[in-house]
């Protein structure tokens, strides 16, 4: 594999990299539970990403939902980073850290509008609500078959394209996850051919820096793999604790990822 199984988290990126070289593709779906309407939404982020070498990888997004409004449509775009600085690498195990950042142009109103009601959103998401800058540090630990990894970054709002950020909305905060990742099957590993099956217990946190507001977010997962190359994930996150003021607090991902390996030179 060209990381290792249990690295492949589904709602955070390790501190490893995809191979050099190759392309990948994905699309996410997420389904949310609209906290102020009886309704769910879906957002449809397609994804492409670029081994540049063995130490940086590009993310390309675009964003697609009917979160702001009942029909889809086309909300923004995102660009994502990432460089591992430090290897300590042995057999069956390593410690690997990255720097990442992302920056985010979305064209989404600031604040959801029900009927004659305006609901705030506190929360700072780029993945297709906010435009902004994150930056952050991410630390991965493989153990055999168990993977653990962290990470901690900084997150501005900006001014989305048509909606200046409010004046009582949170502007900066800083992000932190907790991510463990277990090889179930197969039990013996013994050709690149066998379909891997990975549990994951993912923990994502956010406090803003400028109001007193937080949450704290489980999200449990499975994942199947399949010749190496080709990945299903299926994860539901929901709130465990906070105060922040969302949209949403819990919402389903489903994702497939196909990897082309050797589609260019690399140094």
């Amino acid at each position: 594999m060209h990381i290792n199984a249990q690295e492949l988290y589904v709602s955070t990126e390790p501190a490893s990299n995809m191979a050099a070289g190759s392309i990948g593709v994905r699309l996410n779906t997420k389904i949310f539970s609209m906290k102020y309407e009886s309704v769910y939404a879906v957002r449809f982020d397609p994804e492409v990403m670029f081994g540049i070498s063995k130490k940086l990888m590009v993310h390309i997004n675009a964003y697609t939902s009917n979160m702001y409004q009942q029909h889809l449509r086309f909300e923004g775009t995102s660009l994502y980073a990432k460089y591992r600085f430090y290897s300590s690498d042995d057999i069956q195990t390593h410690f690997r850290m990255a720097a990442f950042s992302k920056i985010s142009f979305i064209n989404n109103p600031q604040q959801l509008q029900v009927g004659n009601k305006f609901y705030n959103n506190d929360e700072i998401d780029l993945d297709g609500n906010n435009s902004g800058l994150l930056a952050g540090i991410v630390a991965t630990q493989l153990l055999h078959k168990l993977a653990l990894s962290s990470s901690a970054a900084f997150e501005n709002r900006w001014n989305n394209l048509d909606a200046s950020k409010l004046p009582a909305q949170s502007s900066k905060a800083v992000n932190y996850t907790l991510s463990a990742g277990y090889l179930l099957l197969p039990r013996v590993y013994t050709n690149y051919h066998q379909t891997n099956f990975n549990l994951y217990c993912e923990f994502l946190g956010s406090s803003s820096l400028d109001k007193k507001s937080y949450y704290i977010d489980a999200a449990p997962a499975v994942q199947f793999i399949f010749n190496s190359i080709s990945r299903l994930d299926f994860s539901y996150r929901t709130q465990l604790f906070g105060n922040m003021q969302r949209l949403t607090n819990n919402n389903f991902l489903v994702r497939f990822e196909y990897n082309f390996l050797n589609v260019f030179k690399n140094r």
